[in-house]
């Protein structure tokens, strides 16, 4: 059998504190095919952003392991990127989107200026920041903010692309644009892209697979093949029954595990 291009096996995170030990991971298993959009979804605080801060080499496992292409993930992999979802925290507010784009270039490879200069305006236009080249941060709005995040990103050309809740902090409309062009990044380049997210529409949007989780200590709940048609519309394709039967399928489990945190949290102390 062929080895798993990304594979998580038995992953378990606890925590140990002054009130005792919490087991936020309680035993993850799923497999990510090269190529594929898989994205992560579950209640909140069963662990989605410890569990991909894992996969990325930046958080240790208390037991279990990460393997890409058959090796085990101890640290961050060159060939794996993470897109923060504070991306007003992950830029540099003193170099200007040029800067930042090219930062990545200038300490992750062995280019020319000239080289670092060409790719720099490549990824600029591909994610429509023409013009805005000597702006900083702070002269951006949120969604030109992340766009810049995701051009640096992919600047450096990764295998995987790792993305935690980078679209929550935006308005609706921004956030379509941001997702359209997350496709359209996804299928130009072939990226693996493992993406976490507390929108269950937006999961079963751009995605082939989607992993929920859980509440925590979490497990796989269910790991559901996204079979809809590409190019995806945002009125066509959520209007598809076979749309809101995924729908219906991850929200009725979402609920299910909301009730019984509640039902949990409202037991009496012994």
């Amino acid at each position: 059998m062929a080895t798993p291009f990304l594979e998580v096996v038995n992953l378990r995170k606890e925590y140990v504190g002054p009130e005792g030990r919490t087991v936020a991971l309680g035993g993850i298993n799923f497999e990510v095919e090269r190529g594929s959009f898989v994205s992560i979804v579950g209640p909140s605080g069963c662990g989605k952003s410890t569990l991909l801060q894992i996969i990325a080499g930046l958080v240790p496992s208390t037991s279990g392991e990460v393997l890409l292409q058959g090796h085990p993930v101890r640290e961050p992999p060159l060939s794996m990127i993470y897109v923060f979802q504070q991306y007003t925290r992950s830029l540099f507010p003193w170099r200007t989107v040029e800067g930042n784009i090219a930062y990545g270039l200038q300490n992750r490879e062995s280019l020319s200026g000239s080289e670092v200069a060409s790719r720099t305006n490549e990824f600029i236009s591909l994610v429509r920041l023409d013009g805005f080249e000597r702006h900083f941060p702070w002269q951006l709005s949120g969604g030109m903010q992340q766009r810049v995040a995701i051009a640096r990103a992919l600047a450096c050309r990764p295998d995987v692309l790792l993305m935690d809740e980078p679209f929550s902090a935006v308005d609706a409309l921004t956030r379509v644009g941001l997702q359209e062009l997350v496709l359209r990044l996804w299928r130009e380049f072939k990226l693996t892209i493992v993406f976490v997210t507390h929108d269950t529409d937006e999961a079963i949007y751009l995605s082939t697979r989607v992993v929920a989780l859980s509440i925590a200590p979490s497990t796989v709940a269910i790991d559901l093949a996204i079979d809809l048609p590409h190019p995806r519309d945002q009125i066509s394709t959520r209007e598809l029954p076979r749309y809101l039967e995924y729908r219906h399928r991850l929200l009725a489990q979402l609920f299910k595990d909301e009730k019984l945190d509640s039902a949990q949290n409202s037991l009496p102390i012994q």
